[in-house]
């Protein structure tokens, strides 16, 4: 196999053993812990679980915002040692997130701006006008101020910021949490029509379950900073391995057979019996793109054939 051969073939963003820890001695905290995950170029992948599970945090530790205790982010087979300007991110908050004081030509292009992209102040407007029309907005709205756009427009706003620096991957920090349900559809859409249009590849951090696998090819699940289960969006809401998952699932408003019959067995770590701390890997039913955190006991105990 060639170099080239070999660089295709390997994920955009591959983590491993990721772990952060906030605090020093008695006082310290791991929001995250031995995660690992990769994702394609190209493909939306969508980190799921409760709040506080350690979502943001590892989305912060991708685009260079947090800087982990330990372990390894690989971008394009390199790692990451600092902010690279091909990983952007939507925050969740679109008001907060956006200077109230600054146009929203000059909030857009701020990227452009530090790293120089552009010959002339023609060529920036142009640039500007363009990723402003791929969000749904037009060039005229370029010279308003975030107090005079809708939640929905500030957010397309967050997007265009994040898409004129033509990344190959955004973090997308539940940044539908905050809209109104018809604005979420059409949010999920235009990241959806942008990762089919452009091949950007997006790490969708959520909490909505039902955006998450209408949106997603593959999915990871997250709990106390473990990453218990990850596969393709069918195999993760088909065959759930994890009890967390199953819990998850069956807590979730979308009619799921699978797990319909489950709802009453209700998950509690601390009286579960399983510790995360002692889990690694193991593919479900033999399928290497479908697998669990767990111990080998823990994995018997579940019926999960190797």
């Amino acid at each position: 196999m060639s170099m080239s051969d070999t660089r295709a073939s390997e994920p955009l963003l591959k983590v491993e053993d990721l772990i952060m820890r906030f605090g020093n001695g008695r006082n310290s905290f791991t929001a995250v812990n031995k995660v690992s995950f990769s994702i394609n170029k190209g493909e939306i992948y969508g980190l799921v679980g409760e709040s506080g599970s350690g979502k943001s945090t590892i989305g912060k530790c991708v685009i260079g915002l947090n800087r982990s205790t330990s372990g390894k982010i690989y971008f394009e087979g390199k790692e990451l040692r600092s902010i690279c300007p091909e990983i952007q991110m939507i925050f969740q908050d679109p008001m907060s997130s956006l200077n109230p004081k600054k146009k929203i030509k000059d909030i857009v292009g701020a990227g452009l701006d530090i790293h120089k992209l552009y010959s002339s102040m023609e060529e920036r407007d142009g640039m500007i006008s363009e990723v402003l029309e791929t969000v749904g907005l037009s060039k005229e709205q370029a010279e308003r101020y975030p107090g005079q756009f809708s939640g929905g427009q500030r957010q397309r706003v967050g997007i265009a910021r994040a898409l004129i620096m033509k990344p190959k991957l955004i973090v997308a920090d539940e940044c539908i949490a905050a809209l109104d349900a018809s604005v979420q559809a059409q949010i999920v859409n235009m990241i959806s029509r942008i990762c089919r249009e452009t091949g950007t590849a997006f790490l969708f951090i959520s909490h909505d379950l039902s955006m998450v696998r209408y949106l997603c090819q593959r999915i990871g699940v997250l709990h106390r900073g473990y990453l218990l289960e990850t596969g393709e969006e069918e195999e993760i809401f088909k065959n759930p391995a994890h009890p967390y998952t199953r819990n998850l699932l069956a807590a979730n408003p979308i009619p799921n057979p699978i797990v319909q019959f489950k709802k009453d067995e209700h998950y509690d770590y601390e009286t579960s019996g399983i510790l995360y701390e002692n889990g690694f890997w193991h593919d479900v039913n033999g399928n290497e793109k479908h697998k669990v955190w767990c111990t080998d006991s823990e994995f018997e105990k579940w019926g999960l054939s190797i």
